[in-house]
């Protein structure tokens, strides 16, 4: 990979990781069941893409 590939690589481990970090914090402050738990699921998504994208490393 390139210098520039690599960046580009990073700078969307790091956006997936702020987003998986957000959506954990707004699951924790939610009281409906339902959509607590649709926050969660969104949140392991952002853990599996970001998983994808290391493994490009």
């Amino acid at each position: 990979m390139s210098p520039k590939e690599l960046q580009y690589v990073d700078d969307a481990l790091s956006h997936e990781k702020f987003l998986k970090t957000q959506c954990e914090n707004t699951a924790q402050r939610l009281s409906n069941a339902d959509l607590k738990n649709f926050v969660n699921q969104l949140a392991n998504e952002h853990q599996e893409l970001f998983g994808k994208l290391f493994s490009t490393l």
